[in-house]
């Protein structure tokens, strides 16, 4: 028997890592300390391959914790089957190969996972290794088990080389979809084939531990499974980065009353909440490996509250809020390290309060602050919600004639989508790594017709993977967005909390361009832009359009607004100055405005506020004063910005002369991404009459905004 599945740990004795809590009368198993004491080079003892204990009693016991009412008849049922199916086959390591689907099985059973799981796992190796075939499996477990048997088997069909890993996790992507449970077993399994890796040789260790790290720990990661991600973490540190590894267990082990400072800040915890009435559990969690190095190579020179971070369990949510109130009212607080995690979960169903706290000796202190289910979930993850298909009454959750899995997180209903449009296993392997490289996620907002909704997308996404993560295919003929209100391009970086309206052409024949590429994050989008180029090759060809000069269309020049200037030391007689509005803000009544006298002599009036006036006082030119005459008609110019289409010109002339607007010039600059920049130049007969003009013409299909002019500075000498 392996020394993982042999070894029982009481509750004073796991003191590792994030150890989760248990009940306290029970001895129990800890698979993370039996996996620190594996590194540390513990061993089980001379008696652990000579003899074959009865492990599923420790299984039993693990499985009796989380689910008191549970019938272990099928569990005895599964070993004894696996047992004899097994006998006479052994490990590399020269172990009964029993021990392995019984170690599987013993990991889910520390986690909370519930009987099927676990009848599945005892049997996991059966259809592949003996002569158990999937119908037997069926006719004595039921299709639920041996459709998860089925799934594990499949998986693991493929070799692990090199060229095989892409299907092998396309593959495993797909089984994962239809029931979460199947990655739960293969997680379970790797860690143990991680645990016993010893046997190989270096070479392949080190293989095994890079695609663990890569892909594995990432995806236990995302279903939330911290404490096999904590403790792959560390195996795979030990094999990658063996100095390192040594030093930091130097570090812990020349550190052994580290743990002091933080028991002497969790007993004064402790007082305090008794003091305010919370009833709450206070506990110390020495940090594994991996997050000692992290935090070494973040701090420097360590102190011996930086080994580990305190655990507040409460019962009830409030509480959690109750208790930091009263860490921050009577310890100093850290406010960088505040995080909310219960108000905004996790993208891996996370939830818990982060802050820090600093002692009167100036030691600091990290603590988590959650009720025992949050505390459940973030150890156990998807492995400790139970059956995932069954519904409030007992039935199955079944949802337009399929099974719905209420615990499959929002990422992994995204990579499902688009792993089934991945031309082939490498797109998909790289497009999958590139995925679980991202560790945070946000949440946009949607506004589509007054309906808002959420969209979920990893950090550093941009309004493309926006749209084809809300519309699919659909988003190839997406021509801009608003964020927050404003207008933006397709490039703009969503950050959590935006709201966003995709804007899209109707009845458009075109589609994306290759520039999309250079702003898409998420593999849906990627995938399909890419997909769209390569069946449309001619729009990849098409450079990007060369600056043009604009065209011109000029009409009747007439005179402006009546402008005065007040010219200071002027000749009696002379005739007084020309007076124009500024082309690059062209104020209308009642803008507030000032002058410069320019060349000829001749004053340009702008607006209050506008860049190039600025700039003019900038220079040293002295302001003259100006002002409205008894005039309304006024010259103004204005910008409308609008997707591309046909009479889109002609609609838009024919909004302004039914405002009885003349147009005095119009430019039309070439279009971009399917949206169109018009400027137009136009002479008012009342300045009164301009807000209602802007809204006729922003009432035009296509137009998405109209604004006056506002040029870049550019003063006149």
């Amino acid at each position: 028997m392996s020394a993982e599945a042999a070894n029982p740990v009481s509750d004073a004795e796991a003191a590792g890592p994030d150890a989760p809590g248990r009940r306290r009368a029970r001895p129990r198993i800890d698979l993370r300390r039996l996996g620190r004491a594996a590194l540390l080079g513990a061993t089980a003892g001379p008696a652990a391959r000579d003899r074959l204990p009865d492990a599923i009693g420790h299984v039993a016991e693990a499985h009796r914790a989380h689910h008191p009412d549970a019938d272990l008849a099928v569990l005895r049922r599964a070993y004894v089957l696996a047992e004899s199916s097994h006998r006479g086959q052994f490990r590399k390591s020269g172990e009964p190969y029993i021990t392995h689907p019984l170690a599987v099985t013993l990991i889910l059973a520390e986690l909370g996972a519930e009987t099927t799981t676990l009848t599945a796992a005892l049997l996991h190796d059966t259809v592949e290794d003996t002569e158990v075939t999937l119908d037997q499996v069926r006719r004595e477990f039921g299709d639920e088990v041996a459709y998860l048997v089925d799934g594990v088997t499949k998986l693991e069909k493929v070799d692990y080389g090199a060229a095989a890993e892409p299907e092998t996790f396309r593959k495993m992507l797909v089984a994962t979809g239809n029931d979460v449970r199947v990655m739960s077993i293969k997680l379970a399994d790797r860690l143990h084939n991680m645990r016993t890796l010893g046997v190989m040789r270096p070479e392949k260790q080190a293989r095994i531990a890079k695609v663990t790290r890569d892909v594995l720990i990432p995806l236990a990661e995302r279903l939330g499974v911290q404490a096999l991600k904590t403790e792959l973490e560390d195996l795979v540190f030990a094999i990658l980065h063996p100095e390192e590894y040594e030093t930091t267990r130097a570090l812990i082990a020349g550190n052994t009353g580290a743990g002091d400072a933080l028991a002497a800040i969790a007993e004064n915890v402790s007082g305090v909440l008794r003091e305010a009435g919370i009833g709450a559990e206070v506990l110390v969690r020495p940090r594994h490996f991996v997050s000692v190095h992290r935090v070494r190579l973040k701090r420097g020179e360590l102190r011996g509250s930086d080994f580990g971070r305190l655990l507040v369990l409460v019962a009830e949510d409030a509480d959690c809020y109750a208790v930091l109130g009263e860490l921050h009212t009577c310890f100093t607080p850290v406010v960088s390290e505040f995080k909310d995690f219960i108000a905004a979960p996790k993208f891996n169903l996370y939830q818990s309060l982060h802050t820090a706290v600093a002692a009167p000796d100036g030691a600091v202190a990290e603590v988590l602050i959650r009720t025992h289910r949050m505390h459940k979930v973030a150890e156990a993850g998807v492995v400790a919600l139970g059956n995932p298909y069954i519904g409030p009454e007992g039935g199955e959750s079944v949802e337009d004639g399929e099974r719905v899995d209420p615990t499959r997180p929002g990422w992994l209903s995204r990579l499902l989508d688009w792993q089934q449009s991945a031309p082939d296993p490498d797109t998909f392997w790289t497009s999958l790594r590139a995925d679980l490289a991202q560790d945070h996620e946000i949440t946009v907002f949607r506004t589509d017709g007054g309906a808002p909704g959420m969209i979920s997308l990893p950090a550093g996404a941009t309004c493309v993977d926006a749209a084809y993560a809300e519309h699919g295919e659909a988003a190839h003929s997406c021509l801009g967005a608003r964020v927050n209100g404003r207008l933006a391009p397709l490039s703009t970086v969503l950050h959590d909390g935006d709201t966003v309206q995709l804007l899209l052409a109707e009845d458009s024949p075109s589609g994306p361009s290759p520039q999309w590429l250079d702003h898409a994050r998420t593999p849906a989008a990627r995938i399909a832009i890419t997909g769209w180029l390569q069946a449309h090759p001619e729009a990849a060809r098409i450079p990007a359009a060369a600056p043009r000069p604009p065209a011109s269309v000029t009409a009747d020049r007439r005179t402006g607004s009546r402008l005065r200037a007040e010219l200071p030391g002027g000749p009696d007689g002379a005739p007084p100055p020309v007076v124009r509005p500024a082309g690059c803000c062209t104020p209308v009544p009642p803008d507030e405005i000032t002058g410069f006298v320019v060349r000829g002599g001749s004053v340009t009036v702008h607006r209050t506020g506008c860049a190039s006036a600025d700039a003019m006082r900038r220079l040293g030119r002295d302001p003259v004063t100006v002002h409205w005459g008894d005039t309304a008609e006024c010259r103004v110019t204005l910008v409308v910005e609008s997707f591309g289409r046909p009479r889109l010109l002609a609609d838009l002339t024919e909004a302004i002369a039914a405002e009885g607007v003349a147009v005095v010039a119009a430019t039309v600059e070439p279009p971009s991404e399917q949206r169109v920049r018009h400027t137009y130049t136009l002479q008012l007969p009342d300045a009164a009459g301009l807000p209602a003009l802007m809204r006729a013409m922003r009432d035009v299909p296509g137009v998405y905004d109209v604004s006056r002019a506002r040029h870049p500075a550019t003063p006149q000498l």
